[in-house]
């Protein structure tokens, strides 16, 4: 471990989760089954080597589904609320390890401390919500038109769901699915990304030593490690009826086709082109703290980042200087060090998309008026750090119809009514948050309104990021439709069954009809 790993303490991390390395740097202890090509997994905070695992090949991946698939067949005899049980000890063992996974997170992936320790805290949180819902997994009862008959429906578990996630929520999108899987009577394969998966094996290792413990089948949950290749064996699987993926739209698109061309079900959540409206009635305040969180916090990596700022024209002014004051009070470094807001992006080649974008907005008549750039010297030697930029511009730009995984916010002015930020806001293809700043309460229901935002998530006086687990999370249009998390989101991993019990010694038919031997 190199200076920066040993000062916040990161092999203590790595030991309390049960990742040990050997001498050539490789990561041991969950992957049992991987025999592949080495993955090398690199901190963006000093761009030291953690760890290297190994890949999954073809062959490890069939042992892997049979694992899984062996381990269904017992997980969904176990009556709901006993798998709650075992959800319940799993969130108690992340709370045992919260501080060293979130240290993990924020080494691993570059996001704050304190951004790390709150993702973990998603997964404790998302576990209390699945404990309460293993008592709730109801259906209904209908009246049936026939006499003596009963009808109603219930749900059942789907099998092998197969978990595809993102780098910049490395562990809680996992468990947002994995917990009502779980509960569902699921059991899961989860793929984590390439850029982090030493938080995957953290991940795997907890829930190991959970299962084993109450001797239950390791398959319950399984990890694969790997690039796409690896993700394609998932997606072509009619093994796995469901597919959830987190990612870009690109990918997005690729993996509802090819689930769809088995006819799987998919999951997808997917790139955002999120906007926060200001009002002329807007808290000022408030505003510049929601957006500079939303634009600025995991460093503009969420897929609920605030790209856009639609700012009416009455107070344009005074809201971007109130934006370029705040920027310039933020402090860039060590996401370890409590005393930054702003850590770096994953690797080098978001960088160079960073740096693409800025010049583009340019190109396109935009106007940088904080400018941004790549920062270098000490304490900057991985090369990921960058500085968070605004530009003014324009909604038609082809640069701001597109969503940069990057510190970057965009100001578009407004004038008149609502209903006009309202056409600037949904005029993208993306569809995940949204948000208004306002205290005129004929706008703020305008916005709610089916007239109003066509975003998944749309918020009143706060950001465009920060979800809380008891909603459901997910949007429309090119965001991909799908719903994970809170509210009703359990439904689609399991299978809905319609019942109709006949308790007579007739056999009448529905619909009247008469069909007489």
């Amino acid at each position: 471990m190199n200076k920066v790993a040993a000062a916040f303490g990161i092999q203590e991390a790595l030991d309390k989760l049960g990742i040990q390395t050997v001498n050539n740097g490789t990561a041991t202890g969950s992957d049992n089954f991987a025999s592949g090509e080495i993955i090398s997994s690199y901190s963006p905070v000093d761009g030291a080597l953690i760890a290297t695992v190994k890949s999954t090949t073809k062959e490890d991946y069939e042992k892997v589904m049979e694992v899984a698939t062996k381990a269904f067949a017992h997980w969904r005899t176990v009556p709901a609320p006993q798998r709650g049980e075992i959800v319940r000890q799993f969130g108690e063992k992340l709370r045992e390890l919260k501080e060293p996974l979130g240290k993990l997170v924020s080494y691993e992936m570059g996001k704050s401390y304190q951004e790390g320790l709150g993702e973990v805290q998603e997964m404790i949180d998302i576990c209390d919500f699945a404990v309460g819902l293993s008592r709730q997994l109801h259906g209904l009862t209908m009246h049936s038109e026939r006499p003596g008959h009963r009808m109603y429906e219930q749900y059942h578990p789907l099998g092998v769901v197969g978990i595809i996630s993102a780098f910049n929520f490395p562990v809680a999108v996992w468990a947002w699915n994995t917990a009502l899987a779980w509960i569902c009577g699921d059991v899961c394969v989860w793929k984590p990304s390439e850029k982090t998966p030493l938080c995957g094996i953290a991940c795997q290792n907890i829930a190991a030593d959970v299962f084993s413990a109450n001797g239950l089948p390791e398959g319950i949950s399984c990890l694969i490690n790997g690039d796409y290749k690896v993700g394609e064996m998932m997606t072509s699987d009619s093994r796995i009826p469901l597919v959830s993926a987190t990612g870009s739209i690109r990918m997005g698109k690729i993996v509802a086709q090819a689930v769809a061309s088995r006819l799987g079900k998919s999951l997808l959540e997917l790139g955002g082109n999120n906007a926060i409206i200001v009002s002329p009635d807007a808290d000022i305040k408030m505003t510049v703290i929601g957006a500079v969180f939303g634009a600025v916090g995991t460093a503009g990596q969420r897929c609920t980042s605030t790209r856009r700022l639609i700012i009416h024209d009455s107070i344009y002014d005074k809201v971007k200087d109130a934006l370029v004051d705040a920027y310039q009070q933020l402090r860039i470094g060590n996401p370890l060090d409590e005393n930054n807001h702003v850590g770096p992006l994953i690797d080098t080649d978001a960088v160079a998309l960073y740096e693409q974008a800025l010049q583009k907005v340019v190109d396109e008549g935009g106007k940088l008026i904080v400018e941004g750039g790549v920062l270098q010297g000490e304490g900057y030697e991985s090369g990921c750090y960058v500085k968070p930029a605004i530009a003014e511009a324009d909604n038609s730009f082809a640069i701001v119809q597109h969503e940069t995984f990057a510190p970057v916010l965009y100001l578009l002015k407004y004038s008149g009514g609502v209903e006009n930020a309202i056409a600037l806001q949904n005029g993208v293809v993306q569809g995940l948050s949204s948000a208004i700043m306002t205290n005129n309460l004929r706008e703020a229901e305008r916005f709610l309104s089916a007239n109003g935002s066509d975003c998944g998530i749309a918020n009143v006086n706060i950001g465009t990021s920060g979800a809380e687990i008891g909603g459901a999370f997910g949007g429309e249009k090119e965001t991909g439709g799908g719903r994970e998390s809170g509210s009703d989101a359990w439904k689609v991993y399991m299978r809905r069954q319609t019942n109709t019990i006949n308790y007579t010694t007739e056999l009448p038919l529905a619909q009247g009809i008469k069909f007489d031997l």
